[in-house]
């Protein structure tokens, strides 16, 4: 599971002791919502992934693998979660989200001329359902289509599916400066298993929110 990075950029002065402590809250509810998503989706495998270092003065990663019905990947991703208690220009807030998705897709979806939107769709569409306060979201899709040619001709078209976005969490309700990441992360799961062809959870299979841990005043 994620742990908590404390890095200090040059040149620009970081209340390590404040900040520290706030990100360690996060990644502890965080460490909760991905253990919550692990025994909804079996099919999802995650793995820490060394943070980038270079992005802001607190982040984590987490990797994600699909699995398919013979156990091959089909799909995979990353989330990273960016914290600066300055902010940064276009952020327009203190914690960011940097999600990554690819899937494999069946050469009739990968030809339709809207599958970039609608795999867009399939981002906002989860945070929207999950309830996860965001703004300032932005991110690309790209569907790339691999033939062969020559003595590569027979063999089968490959379709890929990439999705990469970010966006500013929004600071949960009763919790000021803080981000209900469980509903972030949820949101992230579900636009991967749409673009991996999984099929929805039945409502009320995976807990949305795990028990919070008692915080010390």
């Amino acid at each position: 599971m994620p742990d908590a990075q404390t890095l200090r950029p040059a040149g620009r002065p970081v209340d390590a002791d404040s900040g520290t402590d706030t990100f360690r809250r996060v990644l502890a509810d965080l460490q909760d919502a991905l253990a919550a998503q692990a025994d909804a989706r079996p099919e999802l495998t995650f793995e820490r992934e060394p943070p980038p270092r270079r992005l802001a003065p607190y982040a984590s990663a987490v990797a994600v693998s699909v699995a398919g019905d013979d156990d091959a990947e089909i799909a995979g991703g990353r989330f990273v979660l960016l914290f600066d208690p300055a902010g940064q220009p276009g952020w327009d807030g203190t914690f960011r989200v940097i999600a990554y998705i690819r899937a494999e897709l069946e050469p009739e979806m990968a030809a339709d001329p809207l599958i970039n939107a609608v795999g867009w769709s399939w981002l906002t569409e989860a945070l929207d359902n999950r309830d996860a306060g965001y703004r300032n979201v932005s991110g690309t899709v790209t569907t790339v289509v691999t033939q062969g040619f020559g003595s590569k001709q027979d063999e089968p078209l490959s379709t890929e599916f990439e999705l990469r976005a970010s966006w500013s969490a929004e600071s949960e309700a009763g919790l000021p400066g803080l981000p209900d990441l469980a509903r972030h992360l949820a949101a992230w799961c579900d636009a991967l298993c749409s673009a991996a062809g999984l099929p929805p959870l039945a409502p009320g299979i995976a807990p949305l929110r795990p028990p919070r841990r008692r915080r010390r005043p």
